[in-house]
């Protein structure tokens, strides 16, 4: 499982920054690796059928929201890497203090929800959520990190 989303997470990201293409290259893998995410998520949560009647439509509703601000990170890593050769002071401070924006924003996501599934889930079941969402973030995190130079 943990070597199938790394697989695709590299594919993901490999292309992104440099690609002509970039914006269609990472729609579809967005799309793929969704689908692997749910299977994922589906396989570590073991939720009864009455869990699962609650759970997966609050999934979707957070994941709706999730996607939009991932989208607006990888459009920031598309802008850094558009002007990474010729990057100013400012236009660095000015990716940063997006970068910490968006940090806030999907925070903020996050406790929001993680209030909700309490409501449909026990509180161990939403921390695994939580959790099986961390790992994933944090592996396509490592796989950014490789891939991201840093700025010059």
């Amino acid at each position: 499982m943990r070597k199938l989303i790394i697989t695709l997470t590299f594919a993901l990201l490999a292309g992104i920054a440099f690609s002509q293409n970039a914006n269609d290259y990472m729609e579809v893998q967005r799309a793929a690796l969704k689908t692997e995410k749910k299977a994922i998520v589906a396989d570590a949560m073991q939720l009864t059928e009455d869990e699962s009647t609650l759970f997966w439509p609050l999934y979707n509703e957070y994941n709706e929201k999730l996607y939009l601000t991932n989208t607006k990170a990888y459009e920031l890593i598309l802008k850094f890497a558009n002007e990474y050769e010729t990057l100013t002071d400012e236009q660095a401070i000015a990716l940063w203090n997006e970068s910490m924006k968006i940090k806030k924003e999907a925070s903020k996501l996050e406790t929001t929800y993680f209030k909700k599934f309490q409501t449909v889930l026990s509180g161990k079941k939403t921390l695994r959520y939580f959790q099986t969402e961390n790992k994933i973030e944090s592996i396509i995190n490592f796989q950014l990190s490789l891939e991201i130079p840093l700025a010059e």
